[in-house]
């Protein structure tokens, strides 16, 4: 009997991320001394307060199926943390949890988008947007950017960008894989271009607490009363919290697509687990500082990757203004070979950097930007430092 496997299924690749740090435990697992700059997974463990207060309300038997968009303890305080953190007033009923940031998005765009519906997509952008938006049965319109600014889509290519298709804006910062911000003028500029159009705006907010320098966080909804109107805010414990196997993540934005959401995901998953709801409620009183003291080693941390990345000859990074990723331009070694390997493009590079000096990156390729490749800071400081000096001596090879 024949095997049948949908085209659906078909079409969407393996993430390209998650591809990069299994072939590198593959390697470890063979006893090889892995650098691993690849998932972008804080190396801290979860703070024991969080772990503490699952851990009771496991025992005390919040163990059941709760409501779909989420326990009410944890919507209200998300809709006090967006209060006081972001000044965005989100009512219980416009809060949706979900089982990850991930799936935030995924159901967002199951929510809003129909076949042959336009996403404006900036590149570089996280390798699960475009997978997203496929899946959905939309387009993703891909506007290139350029590094001299900082990889940021422009109020002239956002304009150019709209069609009488466009359904959707995907806006990401902190940017994943870029290690850059927007500021709240630029946010304003393109809050500016959208006002009078039907097009939606998903803003991917995970990275919101690790910013850098004087960088100033500013949530997209925010900016203006037509933003607020037409915004999807995504936020999760992942990255802020060091949450990553948790799966904690929660969309805000126009009831009447919280509701389409709970609707989706009543079918889906059901709720979010529900011992980590209430362990997530305990997280957002957070009062030991751990967050803080996270970002600031993450800082110490980009700004010293990025200075040793400019230090290599034909290498040109910018210094990470959020998230914990570098996006160096590796591109004048495209065409040169390496230890018997030719380099045409990021994908090689990844792959005999990781194969000949065992350090594993993420290529740029699936990020949309094949001239660059993507390192995550999440990791020691002695291994960024082991791990670059590795990449160095083998480019000098």
């Amino acid at each position: 009997m024949g095997i049948k496997i949908s085209k659906r299924a078909q079409n969407v690749p393996a993430s390209a991320t998650m591809a990069v740090t299994g072939r590198a435990k593959e390697l470890k697992a063979q006893g090889m001394d892995v650098v691993s700059f690849g998932a972008g997974e804080p190396d801290f463990d979860t703070p024991d307060f969080i772990k503490e207060a699952a851990i009771k309300y496991l025992k005390e038997g919040k163990t059941g199926y709760t409501a779909t968009p989420g326990v009410p303890e944890l919507r209200a305080a998300i809709s006090q943390k967006f209060s006081k953190d972001n000044g965005l007033e989100y009512t219980a009923e416009q809060i949706i949890v979900n089982i990850g940031a991930k799936h935030s998005i995924y159901e967002s765009m199951q929510a809003v988008l129909d076949p042959g519906d336009e996403v404006i997509l900036p590149a570089p952008y996280w390798v699960t947007y475009p997978e997203a938006i496929k899946l959905a049965g939309a387009k993703a319109v891909i506007v290139n950017t350029d590094s001299k600014n900082d990889y940021k889509i422009t109020p002239e290519q956002l304009r150019g960008a709209i069609t009488d298709k466009t359904a959707l804006f995907l806006l990401n910062s902190p940017n994943n894989p870029g290690g850059f911000t927007y500021s709240p003028e630029e946010l304003a500029a393109l809050a500016k271009v959208l006002e009078g159009t039907d097009v939606m705006v998903i803003s991917d907010e995970i990275y919101e607490k690790l910013v850098y320098g004087k960088t100033k966080f500013v949530s997209f909804a925010s900016i203006s009363e037509d933003a607020y109107s037409r915004t999807i805010t995504i936020n999760g414990f992942s990255k802020a919290f060091a949450m990553t196997g948790w799966r904690l993540g929660y969309t805000a934005g126009p009831v009447e697509i919280i509701k389409a959401m709970g609707r989706l995901q009543s079918h889906m998953t059901q709720n979010a687990v529900s011992f980590v709801q209430y362990a997530g409620v305990e997280a957002l009183k957070d009062e030991t500082g751990v967050v803080e003291k996270m970002r600031i080693e993450f800082e110490r941390r980009g700004e010293y990757m990025s200075q040793r990345l400019n230090a290599i000859d034909g290498i040109t990074c910018a210094e990470p203004t959020g998230a914990f990723y570098c996006f160096p331009d590796v591109s004048s070694y495209f065409g040169r070979t390496i230890s018997g390997v030719k380099i045409n493009g990021s994908l090689d590079f990844a792959k005999a950097l990781l194969e000949q000096a065992q350090v594993a990156l993420v290529p740029g390729q699936p990020f949309g930007c094949d001239n660059n490749v993507r390192l995550s800071f999440a990791c020691s400081l002695e291994q960024i430092t082991k791990g670059l000096g590795r990449l160095e001596k083998w480019l000098k090879s």
